[in-house]
């Protein structure tokens, strides 16, 4: 009888693993019949440890934060180097099996679940800062890194990594989806800090986007191949480094939270802040069901009213410059006397509950799930999608607690759900549909940061044309012809 090694170590009966295997399904014996056969050609690429069928460890990598069903691995490896991934991608193009890559699991979009099966590439044990150029500004990781692990590792140099959205995910995954964050009104997104990638394509070859070792600021050089995979959702590679922008660690610092009398005083304050040149680094909305369930979740007292949280960075002297110019326009507008948070301790706290608050809108339901939509307009429409938003919300008797990075004109409406209630769950997706093509009618998009996925595949046809999505079919055709790389995803 033969014999499978699992993560446990534990010997078990071939027949019984395949039992194991329950997402295994019967139009896919014969892609099952391949995986058995390269298994133990996976474990002499990446040892036995680096191979994994268990279904508690399938079923981890079948999933991420979404609300979107576990739809597991057959199998994991856990490679440790470039050179693993390769020769890993070479055996699955060899015997046709999808390649699902996957960093942390944080994601927002479905995009770690393996609909045709096939094997997860878990990047977590490759995860070492390799070149770091304090003169230069830049840093080359790996794709086990995080961003918290990133900014730990740079505390003594003076130097931080700014794109911040939220959860501590993988730097390389954040690549993937071009994420971005509270930040990005002052730093940009991961599209404007990306300088290089190392990607693995679907028949292990191994490329430089901007050409291997380069990390100039800037270049004019070719096709930028930097930024079709920058968003690429592990469809096109997978991206086993990335060359990332680092800035100086400000000299100072300070937060504040403003109170508005209506969405409209609070996000005409950030068209004049921005209109006025104020460097400003975070401009946070919070509308008042959110600020409500942050100051229940936080034992917080802040009125409940449209809310800004602001952060200023710069030396001492500009950030007064700052301070000052952006308190004359919120009093303008209405707001109240601000709320400072100037110590580190106090400033993390402030943050913290902005970072908290899907765990705040949860709470308003105990026992409920959430799922965060993600949208983007022009920054002079964000007042009228967000009056729109609240009244379909209100009409349609929905939870849906709305922060945003309004210096972007980026908003989240945090939908808290009953997962068991099937009246619920349909109105919750009609919403969502709704305000996507409301953003879409305002020239905007169907998603800001959190990426296609699996839910937004349509929106996203509609969004493009159809003449930009077969030049998108033409470009996932030229480097993944059989589609092997996530599929399901994106397209």
């Amino acid at each position: 009888m033969s014999f499978v090694l699992t993560r446990t170590r534990r010997l078990l009966p071939l027949p019984s693993r395949l039992v194991q295997c329950h997402n295994i399904r019967e139009d896919h014996t014969a892609r099952s019949g391949g995986l058995e056969r390269v298994v133990s050609a996976f474990r002499s690429v990446c040892g036995e440890d680096g191979v994994s069928l268990g279904e508690a460890v399938r079923e981890q990598h079948g999933k991420d934060e979404s609300v979107h069903r576990c739809r597991p691995p057959d199998v994991v490896v856990f490679p440790r180097c470039v050179e693993e991934v390769s020769a890993l991608a070479k055996i699955c193009h060899q015997h046709l099996l999808p390649i699902i890559p996957f960093g942390t699991g944080t994601g927002l979009e479905g995009g770690v679940g393996a609909m045709k099966g096939g094997v997860c590439f878990s990047l977590r044990n490759m995860d070492q800062v390799l070149d770091l150029h304090q003169e230069d500004f830049d840093v080359t990781v790996e794709p086990g890194v995080t961003r918290k692990g990133l900014n730990s590792y740079l505390r003594d140099t003076g130097l931080w990594f700014p794109v911040d959205p939220g959860a501590d995910a993988s730097l390389c995954g954040m690549a993937a989806t071009s994420a971005s964050g509270t930040n990005a009104v002052r730093y940009g997104t991961m599209r404007e800090n990306v300088l290089n990638l190392e990607v693995v394509l679907a028949d292990g070859s191994i490329i430089h986007t901007a050409g291997e070792g380069r990390r100039p600021r800037k270049s004019s050089a070719g096709y930028n191949l930097t930024n079709l995979f920058v968003g690429s959702e592990g469809t096109l590679g997978i991206i086993t480094k990335t060359t990332l922008r680092l800035y100086g660690v400000p000299e100072a610092m300070v937060s504040a939270v403003c109170s508005f009398p209506s969405v409209h005083a609070a996000v005409d304050s950030t068209v004049q802040v921005l209109q006025a040149g104020v460097p400003i680094a975070r401009i946070e909305f919070l509308d008042d069901v959110m600020i409500d369930a942050c100051n229940r979740f936080n034992s917080l007292s802040y009125p409940v009213t449209p809310t800004l949280f602001l952060e200023f960075h710069g030396t001492e002297r500009s950030l007064e410059e700052q301070v000052n110019t952006t308190e004359e326009i919120t009093r303008a507008n209405g707001g109240s006397d601000f709320q400072w948070a100037r110590d580190a301790e106090t400033r993390g706290r402030l943050w913290k509950a902005r970072h908290d608050a899907w765990y705040a809108a949860l709470a308003l339901r105990p026992g409920s799930k959430a799922y965060a939509t993600d949208v983007c307009v022009p920054l002079s429409l964000l007042p009228q999608i967000i009056v729109e938003t609240k009244d379909d919300l209100i009409q349609n008797r929905l939870t849906g607690p709305i922060a945003g990075h309004v210096g972007d004109g980026n908003f989240h409406c945090l939908m808290v759900l009953d997962p068991n209630d099937p009246d619920e769950v349909q109105r919750v997706h009609l919403f969502t549909e709704r305000l996507a093509r409301r953003a879409l009618a305002m020239n905007g998009t169907c998603t800001g940061e959190h990426g296609v996925g699996l839910g937004k595949r349509a929106l996203l046809r509609e969004e493009m044309g159809a003449t930009a999505m077969e030049v998108m079919q033409g470009l996932k055709d030229t480097l993944d012809p059989k589609n092997l790389m996530n599929p399901g995803k994106v397209m």
